[in-house]
């Protein structure tokens, strides 16, 4: 006789899993919350937003990519948990859309207890610190799909914005003022360039110390994605925001275009920001072409936002002065196509 432990399956870890991650899943939780785990779905009240003329939803969905082998390497599974929401979310702002829910996959060769309670704690950081409630998920034992110790991680999260006030790049024009807010690193794109060249071009391990710095190279690279939530929600309220682009994968000259309208194109300067050090090896290790790195890495600006001109400076001061970002001017909408980078 077999069972489903004999095939590689634990029911009992699975379920210890659960109720490990119960105490991070509460900590999350928003007065739109109704249903408690365990329940077949997660439910979220929209009374709250029933004064709004046209209340819409947008929803967003992501994973965190290779970074994932490096937290594997390292045996730190909390950070890329922040990842997964921040990943999600950051879309969700770019539109305006103030985050409401959050549900996560987790698929796994094996089922570890306290190594899936780390993951869920780390996105339960990232919920707590957007607003976001983490109302379901599903984590799945799958003996043959992934190597050894290797899991997979998916988020998926939804958001609430009036239609009238959906941010979509419509009124955006020339000599408008593009605002770059500081990355904390390469966030959760370019991973698989990054460990080509520190792993194989420049012989590192993650256990070694990162040039100019006291942490390791796997820590450094395992620095959590930015979460810009909140910084975009008190921005909305008082200013009159024109536009919003995620840097993810393709950079600066791939996503800014995203929300520019036809005819336009952004003129941003190289040298207006300051580099983290992740990225200054890279460009000093000179392996990498300047139009790769702008493709493949957001280079230190994880989220763009574009104003009028004679708002710019007050907003910028504004960031600087009363929220947790760093902000520079980055550059202008200019008539044309795409970025031209200077």
């Amino acid at each position: 006789m077999i069972d489903y432990k004999d095939s590689g399956v634990d029911i009992d870890s699975g379920n210890r899993a659960v109720e490990l991650m119960k105490e991070h899943v509460k900590k999350t939780y928003t007065s739109g919350v109704f249903g408690d785990i365990g329940l077949f779905s997660g439910g979220f009240s929209l009374d709250e937003f029933k004064d709004m003329e046209h209340p819409t939803l947008l929803a967003s969905t992501d994973g965190v990519g290779t970074k994932l082998l490096i937290a594997q390497k390292m045996d730190i599974h909390n950070t890329v948990g922040i990842d997964l929401v921040a990943m999600c979310v950051n879309d969700l702002i770019c539109q305006g859309a103030k985050p409401l829910f959050f549900l996560d996959y987790i698929g796994a060769d094996k089922i570890i207890p306290e190594k899936i309670s780390k993951i869920v704690e780390g996105i339960s950081i990232g919920c707590i610190e957007t607003g976001a409630a983490l109302i379901g998920g599903e984590t799945a034992e799958l003996p043959g799909m992934y190597s050894k110790d290797e899991y997979d991680l998916a988020g998926f999260s939804v958001g609430i914005v009036d239609k009238n006030k959906i941010i979509d790049g419509k009124k955006i024009k020339s000599g408008n003022v593009v605002i770059g807010l500081a990355s904390s690193g390469l966030h959760s794109n370019g991973y698989s360039l990054a460990r080509k060249l520190f792993f194989e071009e420049l012989n590192k391990t993650c256990d070694d110390i990162f040039p100019n710095s006291d942490k390791s190279v796997g820590e450094v690279l395992l620095t959590p994605t930015k979460l810009y939530v909140r910084t975009i929600l008190y921005l909305i309220e008082r200013y009159d925001i024109l536009g919003v682009a995620n840097i993810t994968g393709g950079g600066l000259v791939e996503n800014v275009p995203r929300i520019i309208p036809d005819g336009l194109g952004v003129r941003i300067g190289k040298n207006s920001w300051d580099l983290p050090i992740v990225f200054k090896e890279i460009v000093n290790s000179k392996l990498v072409e300047e139009d790769e790195l702008y493709r493949a890495f957001n280079m230190g600006v994880g989220m763009t936002i574009i104003v009028k001109s004679e708002d710019a400076d007050k907003i910028l001061k504004d960031i600087n002065e009363n929220t947790t970002d760093k902000a520079y001017i980055i550059g202008e909408v200019i008539e044309g196509k795409g970025v031209e980078l200077v």
